[in-house]
């Protein structure tokens, strides 16, 4: 049997506005809120994985990369821009506004309000 993730938990200090800020960024939209007592407020990444934001008291935020094509990273960076949050080419400086990436051609780092870390990569 091939495994795959199927989800993963992201603390939130609020689990819709967090949910709603990565999906707004990444291009994806929120599901409704599912879980007992809808506790967790997800967002499908693709056809097999989905992050569940979920508030927690004092969150300690976690590292996510995700691999994406060239015209989608384009599309990240202008919403990241337009939008005002701030990115960097590297984890301890997410907000240098470079793209250089010391992995791949094109990458980027944001954080959010529970400083999760989310991690942009383009192969051009």
């Amino acid at each position: 049997m091939t495994i795959t993730l199927n989800h993963t938990i992201v603390p939130a200090t609020d689990n819709r506005q967090a949910a709603r800020f990565f999906a707004s960024i990444m291009g994806l939209e929120e599901s409704p809120p599912a879980g007992r007592d809808g506790h967790f407020a997800p967002v499908r990444i693709n056809g097999t994985l989905t992050l569940d934001f979920m508030t927690v008291d004092d969150p300690v935020g976690v590292h996510l990369a995700f691999d994406v094509d060239p015209a989608t990273f384009d599309e990240i960076l202008t919403r990241l821009q337009q939008t005002g949050v701030p990115y960097g080419n590297h984890p301890a400086h997410p907000d240098n506004g470079r793209i250089d990436h010391p992995l791949c051609p094109r990458g980027l780092f944001f954080v959010d309000s529970a400083r999760n870390l989310y991690e942009v990569m383009s192969p051009a």
